[in-house]
Protein backbone atom coordinates (compact mmCIF):
# COMPACT_ATOMS: atom_id res chain seq x y z
CA UNK A 1 0.00 0.00 0.00
CA UNK A 2 1.30 3.30 -0.80
CA UNK A 3 2.06 6.19 1.60
CA UNK A 4 1.31 9.15 0.23
CA UNK A 5 2.18 11.20 3.18
CA UNK A 6 5.85 9.18 3.60
CA UNK A 7 6.19 9.75 -0.06
CA UNK A 8 5.41 13.49 0.05
CA UNK A 9 7.52 14.21 2.85
CA UNK A 10 10.25 12.80 1.16
CA UNK A 11 10.15 14.91 -2.13
CA UNK A 12 9.56 18.12 -0.13
CA UNK A 13 12.75 17.47 2.40
CA UNK A 14 14.60 16.99 -1.09
CA UNK A 15 13.51 20.35 -2.53
CA UNK A 16 14.08 21.89 1.15
CA UNK A 17 17.50 20.15 2.09
CA UNK A 18 18.47 21.09 -2.02
CA UNK A 19 19.64 17.23 -2.48
CA UNK A 20 18.37 14.98 -4.95
CA UNK A 21 17.26 11.72 -4.69
CA UNK A 22 16.71 8.56 -6.05
CA UNK A 23 13.12 8.13 -8.04
CA UNK A 24 10.40 6.99 -5.90
CA UNK A 25 9.47 4.06 -8.02
CA UNK A 26 13.24 2.88 -7.16
CA UNK A 27 11.80 2.13 -4.29
CA UNK A 28 8.33 0.31 -5.23
CA UNK A 29 5.44 1.14 -7.77
CA UNK A 30 3.75 3.98 -7.96
CA UNK A 31 0.33 4.26 -10.47
CA UNK A 32 -0.79 7.63 -11.62
CA UNK A 33 -3.24 8.40 -9.51
CA UNK A 34 -0.80 7.84 -5.88
CA UNK A 35 1.60 10.16 -8.00
CA UNK A 36 -0.79 13.09 -8.18
CA UNK A 37 -2.32 12.33 -4.75
CA UNK A 38 1.47 12.46 -3.85
CA UNK A 39 1.26 16.02 -5.99
CA UNK A 40 -0.94 17.12 -4.00
CA UNK A 41 0.13 16.08 -0.54
CA UNK A 42 3.36 17.95 -0.97
CA UNK A 43 0.97 21.29 -1.95
CA UNK A 44 -0.62 20.56 1.39
CA UNK A 45 3.07 20.93 3.33
CA UNK A 46 3.47 23.87 1.03
CA UNK A 47 0.15 25.79 2.00
CA UNK A 48 0.65 25.06 5.84
CA UNK A 49 3.94 27.47 5.43
CA UNK A 50 2.14 29.68 3.91
CA UNK A 51 2.30 29.50 0.44
CA UNK A 52 -0.93 30.14 -1.84
CA UNK A 53 -2.33 27.84 -5.06
CA UNK A 54 -1.67 30.61 -8.24
CA UNK A 55 -2.58 28.21 -11.46
CA UNK A 56 -0.95 24.97 -12.89
CA UNK A 57 1.66 24.30 -15.16
CA UNK A 58 1.44 21.99 -17.83
CA UNK A 59 3.86 19.17 -18.77
CA UNK A 60 4.55 16.94 -22.02
CA UNK A 61 3.06 19.29 -24.59
CA UNK A 62 5.35 18.63 -27.27
CA UNK A 63 4.63 15.35 -29.00
CA UNK A 64 8.43 14.18 -29.13
CA UNK A 65 8.26 14.58 -25.34
CA UNK A 66 4.87 11.86 -25.36
CA UNK A 67 6.58 9.87 -27.44
CA UNK A 68 10.29 10.11 -25.33
CA UNK A 69 8.04 8.96 -22.40
CA UNK A 70 5.78 6.76 -23.84
CA UNK A 71 2.54 8.58 -22.84
CA UNK A 72 -0.30 9.78 -24.95
CA UNK A 73 -1.93 13.19 -22.78
CA UNK A 74 -0.64 16.12 -21.07
CA UNK A 75 0.27 16.28 -17.34
CA UNK A 76 0.18 19.30 -15.00
CA UNK A 77 1.91 20.78 -11.94
CA UNK A 78 1.10 23.15 -9.26
CA UNK A 79 2.29 26.57 -8.88
CA UNK A 80 2.10 28.99 -5.56
CA UNK A 81 2.96 32.43 -4.89
CA UNK A 82 6.78 31.79 -3.78
CA UNK A 83 7.60 30.19 -7.29
CA UNK A 84 6.14 33.36 -9.04
CA UNK A 85 9.69 35.77 -9.89
CA UNK A 86 9.90 39.25 -10.17
CA UNK A 87 13.26 39.69 -11.37
CA UNK A 88 15.97 38.29 -10.31
CA UNK A 89 16.48 34.39 -8.76
CA UNK A 90 18.48 32.74 -6.16
CA UNK A 91 19.55 29.70 -7.79
CA UNK A 92 21.47 28.59 -4.41
CA UNK A 93 17.50 26.67 -3.36
CA UNK A 94 17.69 24.94 -6.43
CA UNK A 95 19.53 21.35 -7.12
CA UNK A 96 19.68 21.73 -11.54
CA UNK A 97 17.93 24.20 -12.62
CA UNK A 98 16.37 24.56 -16.29
CA UNK A 99 14.98 27.28 -17.91
CA UNK A 100 12.21 27.39 -21.19
CA UNK A 101 10.42 29.53 -22.99
CA UNK A 102 6.32 29.51 -22.33
CA UNK A 103 3.14 31.16 -23.33
CA UNK A 104 0.70 31.62 -20.40
CA UNK A 105 -2.87 32.54 -19.87
CA UNK A 106 -4.44 34.31 -17.20
CA UNK A 107 -7.80 33.34 -16.23
CA UNK A 108 -10.65 35.48 -15.90
CA UNK A 109 -13.13 33.92 -14.42
CA UNK A 110 -13.52 30.41 -12.81
CA UNK A 111 -13.16 27.76 -15.29
CA UNK A 112 -15.09 24.05 -14.96
CA UNK A 113 -14.70 22.51 -18.40
CA UNK A 114 -12.41 22.48 -21.11
CA UNK A 115 -15.74 24.11 -23.31
CA UNK A 116 -15.43 26.77 -21.19
CA UNK A 117 -11.40 27.90 -21.41
CA UNK A 118 -11.31 29.74 -24.58
CA UNK A 119 -13.67 32.37 -22.91
CA UNK A 120 -11.82 32.67 -19.74
CA UNK A 121 -8.84 33.83 -20.75
CA UNK A 122 -7.80 37.53 -19.54
CA UNK A 123 -4.64 38.02 -20.77
CA UNK A 124 -1.65 36.08 -22.71
CA UNK A 125 1.51 36.89 -21.99
CA UNK A 126 5.41 35.73 -23.05
CA UNK A 127 6.98 33.63 -19.64
CA UNK A 128 9.49 31.25 -19.03
CA UNK A 129 9.35 28.47 -16.24
CA UNK A 130 12.29 26.77 -14.14
CA UNK A 131 12.70 23.73 -13.71
CA UNK A 132 14.33 21.39 -11.33
CA UNK A 133 13.99 18.24 -10.90
CA UNK A 134 14.42 16.43 -7.41
CA UNK A 135 15.57 13.29 -8.71
CA UNK A 136 19.14 12.64 -9.34
CA UNK A 137 20.13 13.31 -13.19
CA UNK A 138 17.22 15.04 -14.28
CA UNK A 139 15.75 10.89 -14.46
CA UNK A 140 12.11 9.44 -13.29
CA UNK A 141 9.39 7.78 -15.12
CA UNK A 142 5.99 9.45 -15.32
CA UNK A 143 4.32 8.46 -12.31
CA UNK A 144 7.73 9.99 -10.39
CA UNK A 145 7.61 13.25 -12.56
CA UNK A 146 4.07 13.60 -11.89
CA UNK A 147 4.69 13.12 -8.14
CA UNK A 148 7.13 15.33 -8.31
CA UNK A 149 4.80 18.35 -9.22
CA UNK A 150 6.05 18.20 -13.15
CA UNK A 151 9.18 19.67 -12.38
CA UNK A 152 8.14 23.07 -11.27
CA UNK A 153 10.32 25.17 -9.49
CA UNK A 154 9.48 28.91 -10.48
CA UNK A 155 8.27 30.92 -13.37
CA UNK A 156 8.47 34.30 -14.69
CA UNK A 157 5.69 36.57 -16.51
CA UNK A 158 6.01 39.13 -18.74
CA UNK A 159 3.30 41.95 -19.30
CA UNK A 160 -0.81 40.64 -19.89
CA UNK A 161 -2.17 41.33 -23.25
CA UNK A 162 -5.92 41.21 -24.33
CA UNK A 163 -5.94 37.86 -26.49
CA UNK A 164 -8.66 39.87 -28.80
CA UNK A 165 -5.40 42.25 -29.65
CA UNK A 166 -3.45 39.82 -30.54
CA UNK A 167 -5.03 37.79 -33.79
CA UNK A 168 -4.29 34.25 -33.02
CA UNK A 169 -1.67 32.43 -30.34
CA UNK A 170 -1.36 29.51 -32.28
CA UNK A 171 2.54 30.70 -34.43
CA UNK A 172 4.51 32.99 -32.50
CA UNK A 173 7.98 33.33 -32.78
CA UNK A 174 9.51 33.31 -29.47
CA UNK A 175 13.37 33.61 -28.44
CA UNK A 176 15.80 32.84 -25.36
CA UNK A 177 18.70 34.76 -25.01
CA UNK A 178 21.47 34.39 -22.07
CA UNK A 179 24.04 36.98 -21.27
CA UNK A 180 22.82 38.64 -24.40
CA UNK A 181 23.66 35.25 -26.59
CA UNK A 182 20.87 33.52 -28.74
CA UNK A 183 20.36 30.45 -26.78
CA UNK A 184 16.91 28.78 -28.28
CA UNK A 185 14.06 30.01 -30.47
CA UNK A 186 10.91 28.10 -31.19
CA UNK A 187 7.36 28.76 -31.86
CA UNK A 188 3.84 28.85 -29.88
CA UNK A 189 3.26 25.69 -32.62
CA UNK A 190 5.39 23.46 -30.42
CA UNK A 191 3.13 23.34 -27.44
CA UNK A 192 0.11 20.85 -28.95
CA UNK A 193 0.25 23.06 -32.12
CA UNK A 194 -1.49 25.45 -30.72
CA UNK A 195 -1.64 26.78 -27.12
CA UNK A 196 -5.18 26.98 -27.00
CA UNK A 197 -5.58 23.22 -26.75
CA UNK A 198 -2.91 22.89 -23.54
CA UNK A 199 -5.39 25.40 -22.23
CA UNK A 200 -8.37 23.06 -22.73
CA UNK A 201 -5.98 20.37 -21.46
CA UNK A 202 -5.71 22.10 -18.07
CA UNK A 203 -9.26 22.62 -17.84
CA UNK A 204 -10.16 19.11 -18.57
CA UNK A 205 -7.71 18.06 -15.58
CA UNK A 206 -9.09 20.56 -13.61
CA UNK A 207 -12.58 19.09 -14.21
CA UNK A 208 -11.22 15.87 -13.37
CA UNK A 209 -9.00 16.90 -10.49
CA UNK A 210 -12.39 18.34 -8.89
CA UNK A 211 -10.37 21.43 -8.87
CA UNK A 212 -11.64 24.21 -11.50
CA UNK A 213 -9.14 27.02 -12.68
CA UNK A 214 -10.09 30.06 -10.75
CA UNK A 215 -9.86 33.37 -11.78
CA UNK A 216 -6.51 34.92 -11.22
CA UNK A 217 -4.53 31.76 -12.07
CA UNK A 218 -1.62 31.46 -14.25
CA UNK A 219 -1.32 28.29 -16.59
CA UNK A 220 1.33 27.83 -18.31
CA UNK A 221 1.05 26.31 -21.53
CA UNK A 222 4.39 24.59 -22.28
CA UNK A 223 7.39 24.73 -23.70
CA UNK A 224 8.15 26.25 -26.74
CA UNK A 225 11.68 24.92 -26.89
CA UNK A 226 13.60 22.54 -25.38
CA UNK A 227 15.03 23.21 -21.09
CA UNK A 228 18.63 24.46 -21.05
CA UNK A 229 20.60 24.71 -17.81
CA UNK A 230 19.85 28.08 -16.06
CA UNK A 231 23.88 29.47 -14.82
CA UNK A 232 24.56 31.55 -11.91
CA UNK A 233 24.82 35.28 -12.17
CA UNK A 234 23.25 35.14 -15.78
CA UNK A 235 20.53 37.62 -17.35
CA UNK A 236 17.68 35.68 -19.49
CA UNK A 237 15.56 37.46 -22.06
CA UNK A 238 12.89 35.60 -23.64
CA UNK A 239 10.64 37.46 -26.04
CA UNK A 240 7.73 36.47 -28.14
CA UNK A 241 6.32 38.07 -31.08
CA UNK A 242 3.49 40.91 -30.41
CA UNK A 243 3.75 40.11 -26.48
CA UNK A 244 7.12 41.68 -25.60
CA UNK A 245 9.87 40.02 -23.26
CA UNK A 246 10.13 38.98 -19.68
CA UNK A 247 13.64 39.10 -17.90
CA UNK A 248 15.43 37.17 -15.11
CA UNK A 249 18.78 37.52 -13.55
CA UNK A 250 20.25 34.84 -11.63
CA UNK A 251 22.03 34.94 -8.42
Amino acid sequence: MTDIQELATTLDDAARRVRAIAPLTEAGPLDMADAYAVQRAVLARKSARGERLIGVKMGFTSRAKMVQMGVDDVIWGLLTDAMLVESTLDLSGLIQPRIEPEIAFLIGRRVHSAAEADAAVAGVAVGYEVLDSRYRDFAFTLPDVIADNASAAAFGLGPWHDPRDLGGISNIGLVMEIEGRLTQTGSSAAILGDPMRSLRAAARLAEQAGMPLEPGWVVLAGAATAAVPLPRNAHVRISGAGLGSVAVTTA
